[in-house]
């Protein structure tokens, strides 16, 4: 398909990217009857219910506006999770630019497809195991040159970016002398790109497949120097570890036995995209396209 991503620059980017206090005793029989306030995983599993906080933007959340569902591999993982806890998955609207603050105010129990950064780990915590793996890439208008970073690097040329993600960092690294228009969704960076006010939209490649398939113009070019990456999870800090872990472990389960490219791929069928036009998320599959 003409949408389709370079496979052999995405298989040329593994090659080179692959290498990746305990709680105080409460002190009545009643306080000790409820779960303790830092033990995120006894409060989930007493409310009964997994909150998710959903940034709106393919493929990771979207809300079927019909139907009023959440779909996309950041809900799926939720559900996944949420069946195995034996609650219900409960979804609640943020960005991508107040997550952080929105865990921090304990108004979500989690974040799916967050990376773990530096900065980041700062704020919240992450398990240590990878959710899924990406790369970093461009949609670029006809005729704009994209081959390299270097060719995007130029004051003439205008980036789209969701605003707080990490390609929002990547680009403000790697392009100092492009002009960056930040905005706070995919939609409206696709609308930017659509209306021509940017030459080119910053995202991983799943959401690139999923964008150039809506607007049906321009080109998914992965620039060199490649950059690949892992997502994660991100959750509140909490001085018991339990519920970091036990999210680490089941994005393991996920990742391992295919759940999460299943994920994936039933929403590139909802979308009405072949999942066989798409790099695939698990890195052990991008070499046996």
């Amino acid at each position: 398909m003409e949408d389709a991503i370079d496979r052999r620059h995405l298989f040329s980017a593994v090659a080179l990217a692959t290498a990746a206090t305990a709680l105080p005793l409460t002190a009545t029989p009643a306080a000790a009857q409820a779960p303790a306030s830092g033990d995120l995983l006894q409060q989930i599993k007493a409310r009964g219910e997994l909150r998710i906080g959903t940034p709106p933007g393919e493929p990771w959340f979207f809300k079927d506006q019909r139907s009023g569902e959440w779909k996309g591999i950041g809900w799926g993982a939720g559900l996944a999770l949420a069946r195995e806890l034996g609650v219900k998955a409960v979804a609640v609207e943020t960005t991508w630019g107040t997550a952080i603050a929105g865990l921090q105010a304990n108004q979500f129990d989690v974040l799916f497809a967050m990376d773990a950064t530096p900065q980041r780990a700062l704020a919240i915590d992450f398990p240590v195991q990878p959710m899924f793996y990406y790369a970093l890439g461009v949609l670029a208008r006809d005729g704009q040159a994209a081959k390299t970073w270097a060719d995007l690097d130029k004051p003439e040329v205008r980036i789209g970016v969701v605003l707080g993600t990490s390609p929002d960092r990547e680009l403000t690294r790697r392009l100092p002398n492009a002009k960056i228009e930040r905005f706070p969704n995919i939609d409206e960076t696709g609308a930017a790109f659509v209306a021509g006010r940017v030459d080119a939209v910053s995202l991983f490649h799943p959401a690139l497949v999923l964008l150039r398939s809506r607007v049906k113009r321009g080109s998914v070019v992965l620039p060199d120097p490649f950059r690949v990456a892992s997502t994660s999870a991100g959750v509140r800090r909490d001085a018991d570890k339990s519920w970091r872990d036990w999210v680490g472990v089941a994005l393991n389960s996920l990742y391992e036995t295919g759940e999460i490219q299943r994920i994936y791929e039933e929403f590139l069928t909802f979308r009405g995209i072949d999942p066989k036009d798409a790099p695939a998320i698990v890195r052990e599959l991008w070499n046996k396209a």
